[in-house]
């Protein structure tokens, strides 16, 4: 037997996939839209509390439902992660693709700022890497048994 949440009742028009009567588009609960996208299901909770996604409604059962558009919007959401950009940024430019703010000179301001963070990351990073490369050298000249160059240098800037 069902659970009774799955359990369709005609008079409640309930459709034992997440759909009410009427309704042509499948919804999905959290679950299958976690399983399709590949985001856990705790990712997702947390991208609603970040105002990134919103679940369309919600089963007699109280299960959240979502549009199988969700699935591109989670998609946008993970890529625009991983080209660096913060939950902050993500959600001024879902903004701005729902339509609620201006377009284009918005967007790009947020991609000039992450650029702008990215770069300055980039040159940090360069010089921890014209460092460690100094060491490694340093130690490459060193006796066995010698002080050692790194550990001295290290000592006085500390």
């Amino acid at each position: 037997m069902l659970p009774a949440d799955l359990r369709a009742s005609p008079s409640a028009g309930f459709h034992p996939r997440g759909c009410y009567a009427g309704d042509m588009e499948e919804r999905l609960r959290i679950g299958e839209l976690a399983k399709r996208s590949g985001v856990s299901d705790s990712t997702i909770r947390y991208y609603e509390r970040e105002k990134l996604l919103r679940p369309d409604g919600r089963t007699a059962a109280n299960y959240r439902t979502y549009q199988p558009s969700a699935l591109g919007r989670l998609r946008f959401i993970r890529a625009a992660q991983a080209s660096g950009l913060s939950i902050q940024d993500i959600r001024a430019l879902l903004q701005v693709q729902d339509g609620v703010t201006s377009a284009c000179p918005e967007v790009q301001e947020i991609v000039d700022s992450r650029l702008e963070e990215i770069t300055l990351q980039m040159s940090r990073l360069r010089h921890v890497q014209r460092v460690l490369r100094r060491y490694r050298e340093a130690c490459g000249k060193t006796a066995r048994g010698g002080p050692c160059p790194v550990l001295e240098e290290l000592g006085e800037t500390g």
